[in-house]
């Protein structure tokens, strides 16, 4: 019997699985990369360096989506290859672009005729959307001031301080001063008093929030608008709103339908929301709606002859998918008013069984409204012995992620966890969270080095230590000593 050997290159991996080649024999290449890989091989390296990431469903510090269906995951890749700037090329994406536009602006009650089309337009998440609301407001008011002969190079635009960092960059970017409504402990919104007495001649525009990224809290609106009519009235002025509803706009017109925060006051002007929160899309769409053609300046709109067809374009940027935007009309036409109102009456039927269960720990403040986006913010009332970022830190050890963080200026001392309620966080996840967190307590209740550090911090301070401290001390590191025997116990394979 004749034997033969296949002979082939050296740089032949076709041979040897992945994880048997050169490829996985070296570091990955990270500021540069000379030679080519195999396909496999490059998909393997990723892959695994990404399980290394966290679960985006556990990620509870987002309010982005992060679960669609399985027919919108097939419309989106089908045109993941499309440009949405390529109108004349994609005509039909244009136009579910501008289907969504109007449903959105009748869902936010923008006063539209019969046969009149809503004034919107598509962006990347609701950064893009109030970068453009705000340049609008910022040409208006300069046009104003030039026509009265007036100086209009210091616009400013007055806000709370719990606003998202977008509208500080918008500011930065294009030379706006900030004006910031300090918060205080127990009030961690807007308060429209403060903001209307804080109005001057230059506001551009007085900027609320629907719903807090802090807490959840709508901010009161009506109230704004109703301060600022008696303002201008007295002034002379026509300062506006500008509503930042990238969490609430999806939220308040299903759940809290006589809560009046959108064009049915006259002066709010033009209104945000994200898409990708509870718009239900996944990340990277936005969209911004004004209230009618006067309120977006016409010299902002560029008509540009590309690819055969003039497209007036309202945008930062230029070429983008058009994935999200198909996935947002599909959502909108899947679930209608109906479908979208069950989703939120879940949210936050789930974010008050949340709630309840933290109460019932004895542990925990609410820092959140019942009435708000579907979240619950809270924080320990005794700091003595815990702080929040040491249980936001071991939560990971359960695969979740809470955020810990500080409140703004002047409320700096409070902080807070927050859990965002999003469609796919369900009952049992709401229940099992509650478990873990009373986990985590207990964990950190007995861990002897907490315990072992408050006696050296008394001894230190010359306080005398007392036997009760002793025993205690001795309580818990037998308790610990305990709890971990018992879970190495339970480690065996089930």
């Amino acid at each position: 019997m004749v034997l033969s050997r296949t002979v082939h290159s050296e740089s032949d991996e076709s041979l040897h699985s992945t994880f048997a080649s050169r490829y996985v024999r070296t570091s990955l290449p990270r500021y540069g990369a000379r030679s080519a890989r195999s396909n496999e091989a490059a998909y393997q390296i990723i892959n695994d360096e990404l399980m290394l990431d966290g679960n985006p469903r556990l990620n509870l510090a987002s309010f982005v989506t992060t679960w669609m269906e399985p027919e919108c995951d097939k419309l989106m890749m089908a045109s993941i290859n499309k440009n949405y700037v390529d109108m004349d090329e994609y005509p039909v994406t244009t136009e579910l672009q501008n289907r969504c536009v109007n449903m959105i602006a009748n869902l936010f009650n923008a006063p539209l005729g019969d046969d009149e089309t809503a004034v919107g337009v598509g962006t990347v998440g609701s950064s893009e959307a109030i970068m453009l609301a705000g340049l609008a407001f910022k040409r208006k008011w300069q046009n104003k001031m030039k026509a009265l002969g007036k100086p209009y190079d210091k616009p400013n635009i007055v806000t709370g301080a719990n606003v998202q960092v977008c509208w500080e960059k918008f500011a930065r970017y294009f030379e706006v001063e900030l004006k910031e409504v300090k918060l205080s402990e127990g009030y961690y919104v807007m308060d429209p008093d403060k903001a209307v007495e804080m109005v001057d001649e230059n506001t551009i525009c007085v900027a609320a929030i629907l719903g807090s990224t802090l807490n959840g809290e709508f901010e009161d609106v009506k109230k704004l608008n109703d301060l600022l009519v008696e303002k201008n009235a007295q002034t002379g002025w026509d300062t506006p709103i500008h509503v930042d509803a990238a969490s609430g706009g999806f939220i308040a017109p299903f759940i809290y339908p006589e809560l009046e925060w959108d064009f049915r006051l006259p002066l709010v002007k033009s209104i945000n929301v994200s898409g990708h929160k509870y718009g239900l899309v996944y990340a990277g769409v936005g969209w911004v709606i004004w209230r009618n053609k006067e309120d977006l300046p016409e010299e902002l709109i560029f008509h540009i002859n590309y690819l055969g067809a003039d497209q007036p374009t309202f945008t930062l940027n230029f070429s983008k998918g058009s994935s999200q935007i198909i996935a947002q009309y599909y959502q909108l036409i899947r679930l209608g008013f109906e479908g979208y109102k069950n989703i939120m009456d879940n949210c936050q039927e789930n974010a008050m069984v949340l709630k309840e269960g933290l109460e019932k720990t004895g542990r925990f403040n609410i820092v959140s409204k019942d009435n708000g986006v579907p979240l619950v913010a809270f924080s320990l009332k005794d700091h003595s012995e815990h702080n929040e970022f040491e249980i936001s830190d071991m939560l990971r050890r359960f695969g979740w992620i809470v955020p810990a963080y500080t409140m703004p200026p002047d409320a700096q001392h409070i902080t807070v966890l927050r859990v965002v309620i999003r469609e796919d966080f369900s009952r049992t996840l709401a229940e099992r969270l509650v478990t873990d967190i009373v986990k985590v307590l207990h964990e950190l209740d007995t861990l002897p080095a907490k315990v072992n550090a408050k006696i050296e911090v008394r001894e230190e301070k010359g306080l005398e230590v007392t036997k009760t401290e002793i025993n205690k001390q001795r309580k818990f590191t037998d308790a610990w000593k305990k709890f971990v025997a018992d879970k190495k116990k339970t480690n065996g394979v089930c």
